[in-house]
């Protein structure tokens, strides 16, 4: 049974998001099994073409049992931002709509779900001058001391940043002080793009663990399965292709990063296994730290031993199908 359309003329959708290792995937597809729907990734890592291993992409399998879209869109030598997800995401859910189908937007980007329903502010351009002289304070000062006075003047952003995320913060405090306002404030209310309120009232799921502990050891095993199916030897072809480098949006998404270091320095397995990993739970802390700023979401504990039954009543409710 297909849930009823809005009569309103809003869009026809249902949102899944939640931490790196907290079952998105699967509850996804369980989704599609009551529904006919079609699955918008919302994974700025999924993304990019040649790397499935390291972002845990869908298996051919699950694309071929339901559509997804925004995978496999974009070589890694480009970047892609989260005002594009926006109008592409939008563009999306119109025609899968117009095929009389649900779109459910899946992931755990959280600024692309914030630039979808709260739309995003023109972002001053790059500043060459403010860059370089950015880069020149790194090298004498480090990254983590830009992080501390990306902290002071823009402290929303900075808590969702790790210390040595050194592309972000860079943009972050470039963004303040060619502007004067901090990032933060330019992905918040006001002058947001008329797409963005199609999507305000988006019902959300979150998948978030009662018990941090159950998470990381998630986080662990899908590291080790990532290991185990060769993401080494991944990061190693995407190196010898030559065009690509260490400072890239797509060699900078967690795992890829530590796996080039690892390959650029030398270093072992058990180095890069323990990088990995506290890079994985770093993120899912961003993650979490995200979501509690997004007090409409319907939260389901993803460690409970129901889950996917919660988030199928959730869904049922939320879409109009069920008590």
């Amino acid at each position: 049974m297909s849930p009823p359309r809005p009569a309103d003329g809003k869009p026809w959708c249902l949102a899944l998001a939640g931490p790196t290792a907290a079952g998105k995937t699967a509850a996804a597809l369980a989704l599609a099994d009551e529904w006919p729907l079609e699955i918008i990734s919302v994974d700025s890592a999924l993304v990019y073409r040649g790397m499935d291993i390291g972002t845990a992409k869908p298996s051919a399998h699950e694309r071929a049992r339901v559509p997804h879209h925004l995978v496999d869109i974009v070589d890694p030598a480009h970047s892609y931002s989260a005002a594009r997800f926006a109008q592409d995401a939008d563009t999306l859910v119109r025609e899968i709509n117009g095929r009389g189908r649900m779109a459910l937007l899946a992931g755990g980007t959280m600024l692309y779900f914030k630039a979808l329903i709260d739309g995003l502010h023109d972002m001053p351009p790059a500043d060459a001058g403010v860059r370089a002289d950015l880069e020149q304070q790194a090298r004498a000062r480090g990254w983590p001391a830009l992080h501390g006075e990306l902290a002071r003047v823009d402290p929303v952003t900075a808590a969702r940043l790790a210390p040595n995320d050194s592309q972000r913060i860079q943009r972050a405090l470039e963004v303040f002080r060619v502007s004067g306002r901090p990032m933060s404030s330019l992905h918040g209310d006001g002058g947001a793009p008329a797409a963005a309120s199609r999507f305000a009232s988006m019902p959300m799921v979150s998948l978030e663990p009662r018990d941090r502990a159950w998470l990381h050891a998630r986080i662990e095993q899908r590291f080790d399965a990532m290991l185990a199916h060769g993401l080494l030897d991944e990061v190693r072809a995407l190196r010898a292709r030559g065009d690509l480098h260490a400072d890239l949006p797509s060699m900078r998404c967690v795992g890829y990063r530590q796996a080039w270091e690892a390959l650029e320095h030398g270093a072992s397995l058990a180095q890069l296994r323990e990088r990995g990993i506290v890079a994985t739970r770093q993120l899912a802390k961003r993650q979490l730290t995200w979501l509690r700023s997004m007090p409409a979401r319907n939260v389901v504990a993803c460690d409970d031993d129901d889950a996917l039954a919660q988030v199928l009543r959730l869904g049922r409710q939320l879409a109009g199908t069920g008590p």
